[in-house]
């Protein structure tokens, strides 16, 4: 599994012979690509509707979408997306298979509307297990799972459901504060998901959520994590193996 983080929220993860674009928005500092640089992935995955995670969307009108199904109703008026996962899309607690890989839709904890606009909803915010085997109930050593946490807060979801049966591998946490968990509570996260590697994510873009990134490597090893921590940068890619 390659994945590669494009600054903010924005991953590309291939699995064997298939390509999934989360949230692509490129307008940041930690890119120094345009969507017209990327390869044109298998499916866009869409954690919420907020402008930061949905802006470049349009550009990958012609790959499948995954998202809830009124995200994937906005999206197919405002952006062109003609297909969907099931036709209309997905929801919380739900699997689907996506070519080589397997994307399993969980909570997060934040608000959702449009492009923050208090008049449209876009359904429950979402985070993706994307593994490269259909979860089951008995654990499978041989497994590989990376973990997108969307933009969210600390919530027991990670401890009880995401980590003892979903097993991510690679946990990538939103880690900016302000408007979703800071250091200290994305490692807390990492610890409860019991992930091999944690990544932090959704900083740095605005100056309400810049950090300095050694605050999470020590907050790691304050919560007690094995996670390794992993800072890339934009555009830097991790082979999860």
């Amino acid at each position: 599994m390659e994945l590669t983080w494009h600054g903010h929220s924005t991953w590309y993860v291939s699995v064997d012979g298939t390509d999934l674009l989360i949230d692509p928005f490129f307008d940041n500092p930690k890119t120094e690509l345009d969507p017209d640089d990327v390869d044109e992935p298998d499916y866009v995955l869409l954690t919420h509707g907020h402008a930061d995670h949905i802006a470049d969307a349009g550009a990958f009108s012609d790959a499948t979408l995954v998202a809830t199904p009124e995200l994937v109703s906005y999206a197919t008026d405002n952006f062109g997306f003609e297909d969907a996962v099931g036709g209309m899309g997905m929801n919380l607690g739900g699997t689907v298979e996506c070519g080589d890989a397997w994307v399993t839709m969980v909570r997060a904890d934040h608000s959702n509307g449009i492009e923050t606009d208090y008049e449209s909803s876009a359904g429950m915010p979402a985070g993706f297990v994307i593994s490269d085997k259909k979860p089951t109930q008995e654990s499978d050593p041989d497994s590989t799972a990376f973990y997108h946490a969307g933009d969210t807060s600390l919530m027991v979801e990670m401890r009880e459901v995401i980590g003892p049966f979903l097993e991510p591998d690679f946990a990538a946490l939103p880690a900016g504060d302000h408007f979703t968990m800071g250091p200290a509570q994305a490692a807390i996260a990492a610890d409860w998901v019991s992930a091999d590697y944690a990544a932090p994510m959704h900083y740095d873009t605005f100056p309400p959520i810049e950090i300095d990134t050694e605050d999470f490597e020590r907050e790691l090893k304050a919560a007690g994590a094995k996670a390794e921590p992993v800072i890339l940068d934009g555009d830097e890619s991790f082979t999860l193996e």
